[in-house]
């Protein structure tokens, strides 16, 4: 097979060295989803690097834990100029492994750094608390103390983002990190690890490892050394894990993916809401957890709403990330494709309609259309699995009862969209749609200074 000549040579990170797996063991070829070629490949960790990587993890909290809240500070605050400084090297990278559109590489990475700096500063915040006593002679304080070291799981659809979230959040509070990255894109992340070990973080604090997911998920939750996990992931797997976890009572953290409503009611602004919302519908391909996914339309604007949203998605520049003219990358592998696919001829064997896309775009990388169905019954596998993909389908609805209804439907609750200038609606929305974060006339979601999820 061809292989292009691009990329790092990526390997794993334990106790404060950069390494490939101690038995040789590699994971096979890391993709261009651009072209399919091989551009690399992964290591594998054995069960002797994992024990590394876990002795390391908890020699490095030893150390870390004592560190003061200001010098994790310091520190996380160089790490973060790192990443700024090397913005190009690493966008190049991502775009490479991931396929997004380097401008698109080039804000994650760069939001990135505005992650890191914000868990610097609220590292600095931390207070405890002091409690009135019952008894003169007795003093109640409340201090919060490190839980210990963390095995973080991190997915390819953000390499930068999702990771640096986890890692930002654990190190700003002493703990330690063991980061079982993605396989399908490791060296972005790798970038991210190198920018905070060449800001002076002590060895062991953060290690990287690649792996089989599931054998590498079951070694490290049910170690003694571990004492919180972070994934994100698929519903299905999250579920396996936190099972795992709570059989060693071990503290978790999950993000488990959405299929978030997008509501257009009567009097919204149709032609800015179908300009926002198709931008963050293909945004990374559509392979956005946060992602509107269902778009339900007040049957007086529907077809005005349709022909903006559709005109806006036949428009778009489909191609390689790094061509400077693609507005649109490939799906992440070949796997997306059939998905889409599959969800394509569902709908339409349901009675939907494509108005526009629906097909795979050549047979060169794992380009799909940006693809529009309309009249989408609520049987069909789109409307009720999250599409993670480049697919909108659009349905109408009558009135506000029906539309929250609608909303909440399915038992995802990750976030949600609405236009409307209806203060009076606004508020029936906040109080009675379901989802963790709604964003109202806007699309701004998942800023580190807000909760996610």
């Amino acid at each position: 097979m061809k292989q292009e000549q691009v990329y790092p040579d990526v390997k794993m990170f334990i106790d404060g060295v950069w390494c490939h797996g101690s038995q040789g063991k590699s994971g096979g070829a890391v993709l261009n989803p651009a072209t399919g070629l091989a551009i690399g490949s992964v290591p594998h960790a054995s069960v002797s690097d994992l024990d590394r990587a876990l002795d390391s993890a908890q020699r490095g909290f030893d150390v870390w834990r004592k560190i003061s809240a200001f010098d994790r500070y310091k520190l996380m605050r160089r790490a973060a100029e790192k990443l700024r400084e090397r913005v190009d090297e690493i966008s190049r990278v991502l775009t490479l492994e991931q396929g997004k559109p380097q401008a698109e590489a080039k804000l994650e990475v760069l939001l990135g750094a505005d992650i890191i700096d914000w868990f610097a500063e609220e590292a600095r915040r931390s207070y405890g608390r002091v409690i009135p006593s019952r008894s003169g002679a007795v003093q109640q304080t409340v201090i919060k103390e490190p839980v210990g070291p963390v095995a973080a799981f991190t997915p390819w659809n953000f390499p930068i983002n999702q990771a640096v979230r986890k890692i930002s959040a654990a190190i700003a509070t002493g703990c330690s990190v063991i980061l079982k990255g993605p396989e399908e894109t490791p060296a972005s992340c790798a970038a991210l690890v190198q920018a905070y070990a060449d800001a002076g973080l002590p060895s062991g604090v953060l290690n990287l490892v690649f792996g089989v997911p599931a054998e590498v998920s079951s070694y490290l939750i049910t170690h003694p050394f571990i004492r919180k996990i972070s994934f994100t992931g698929s519903t299905q797997i999250g579920k396996q894990l936190a099972a795992l976890a709570g059989g060693h009572m071990k503290r978790v953290t999950m993000e488990l993916g959405g299929h978030a409503p997008a509501l257009v009611f009567s009097d919204a602004d149709v032609k800015e809401s179908a300009r926002l919302l198709s931008a963050a519908k293909f945004r990374n391909a559509g392979q956005v957890c946060v992602s509107p996914t269902r778009f339900i339309v007040h049957k007086s604007v529907y077809e005005e709403f349709v022909d903006q949203f559709a005109s806006a998605a036949k428009n778009l520049v489909v191609g390689n990330g790094l061509d400077a003219a693609s507005q649109m990358g490939p799906l992440a592998n070949h796997r997306r494709i059939e998905a889409m696919e599959a969800l394509v001829a569902d709908a339409t064997s349901c009675g939907a309609r494509v108005r526009t896309g629906g097909k795979r775009i050549g047979n060169e990388g794992f380009f799909f259309e940006p693809t529009v169905l309309t009249d989408v019954p609520l049987n069909a596998r789109i409307m009720n699995e999250e599409p993670f993909g480049p697919v909108a389908p659009i349905s109408a609805f009558s009135d506000l009862d029906e539309a929250i209804a609608e909303a909440n439907r399915l038992p995802f609750g990750l976030a949600a969209y609405a236009y409307t200038k209806s203060a009076a609606v606004i508020g029936a929305i906040s109080a009675g749609v379901e989802s963790g974060m709604v964003s109202v006339n806007h699309q701004g979601l998942a800023l580190p200074e807000t909760p996610f999820g």
